[in-house]
C-alpha cells in the first residue's frame, strides 16, 4: 500500500473521529497544557515515536529527535504544530501528528456543597458549569436555587476549595440552577483552574402541630406565605385551627413567638405551630 493511499485512510479517521467526539471533542482541543499532564503522542506511519509523555514542572517535555518541547500554556493543536514543524526541519515530510491528553493533572476545581460526590475534579477540555455538576452526581434535593462559582482574585492557584466568606478578593458569579437546567448558554459559563463551584443548601422552615406531615421543609423561591409553607406539610388536619397559627422565630438572638395569618410571609427557619381546635 502506497504511502498517499494510506495518507488518505488516516485523515478519513480523523475525521470519522472527530464526528463521534462531537462538541465535546472540540472542547478538548481547547484545553491549555500545563505541567504534569500527560500527552498521548502518535504519529502516522512512525509508531516508534509515539508514546506518552509527562509535561515536566517547566512546562516541557523530551521528544525524540528534537530534544525539549514546550507544551506549558499551549493547546493541543498548538502542541500538534510545533512538533509538525520541527519534524519537518531534516526529518520528515509532511508528518502527521496527533497529541490528546492521557491523564489530566495540571488543572482541577473543587465542587462543594449539595451535591451527590463532592470534591477535586480535574478540568477536561473546555469544560462548563454543567459538565462539573454532572460529574459530581448533580445536585441534591436540599439544593438551593443558585450556584455559586468562587475564584480566587490573588492570582494564586489554591490548594482547596474557596468559599465566598473567604476574603474580599473573591470573585463570585451567581448561576440560576433552573436557567442552567433549562439550557440557556448565558448560565453555563466555562471553569478556570482552581474554581470553587458551591451549590449552597436551601433554607428550610419547619411545620409542627395540626398538619398531615410535620417536619423540617425546603423552602423553595416561591414559597412566600404560610399557607404554602402548610401545602409542603400536606396542610392542616381537620382537628387544626387556620386562626390561632403561631409562628416561632429568632430575632435578635432572642426567640420570639407571633400570631400570624395565613397570607403573611414567612421566613428561613421559622417554625410554624398549628395548633389544635377547642372544639
Amino acid at each position: 500500500m502506497d504511502v498517499e493511499h494510506r495518507l488518505c485512510e488516516f485523515r478519513a479517521l480523523t475525521v470519522m473521529l472527530l464526528l463521534l467526539a462531537g462538541p465535546a471533542g472540540a472542547q478538548v482541543n481547547n484545553y491549555v497544557v500545563g505541567p504534569q499532564d500527560v500527552l498521548a503522542i502518535a504519529l502516522f506511519d512512525q509508531q516508534d515515536l509515539g508514546g506518552k509523555y509527562t509535561v515536566e514542572a517547566d512546562g516541557t517535555f523530551t521528544f525524540p529527535l528534537i530534544g525539549r518541547v514546550k507544551a506549558g500554556g499551549m493547546t493541543l493543536r498548538e502542541i500538534e504544530q510545533a512538533l509538525r514543524t520541527q519534524l519537518s526541519d531534516g526529518f520528515f515530510k509532511n508528518p502527521q501528528v496527533s497529541v490528546s491528553v492521557e491523564q489530566y493533572r495540571s488543572q482541577r476545581i473543587f465542587v462543594v456543597g449539595e451535591v451527590r460526590v463532592p470534591g477535586p475534579y480535574p478540568i477536561v477540555g473546555d469544560m462548563t458549569l454543567i459538565e462539573a455538576l454532572a460529574r459530581a452526581g448533580s445536585t441534591t434535593e436540599h439544593a438551593a436555587g443558585e450556584v455559586l462559582i468562587v475564584r480566587s482574585g490573588s492570582g494564586v492557584r489554591p490548594s482547596g476549595p474557596v468559599l465566598p466568606e473567604q476574603g474580599s478578593g473573591t470573585e463570585v458569579l451567581r448561576v440560576d440552577i433552573k436557567a442552567l437546567q433549562s439550557g440557556q448558554v448565558a448560565e453555563n459559563p466555562s471553569l478556570r483552574d482552581g474554581d470553587t463551584i458551591f451549590v449552597p443548601r436551601a433554607e428550610s422552615v419547619y411545620v409542627f402541630g395540626q398538619v398531615h406531615n410535620p417536619g423540617a421543609y425546603t423552602l423553595q423561591p416561591r414559597t412566600t406565605t404560610v399557607l404554602q409553607a402548610l401545602s409542603l406539610a400536606g396542610g392542616v388536619t381537620d382537628r387544626g385551627s387556620t386562626g390561632r397559627i403561631r409562628i416561632a422565630r429568632v430575632v435578635a438572638g432572642k426567640k420570639t413567638e407571633l400570631r400570624v395569618t395565613l397570607e403573611e410571609a414567612v421566613l428561613p427557619g421559622d417554625t410554624i405551630i398549628v395548633p389544635e381546635r377547642f372544639f
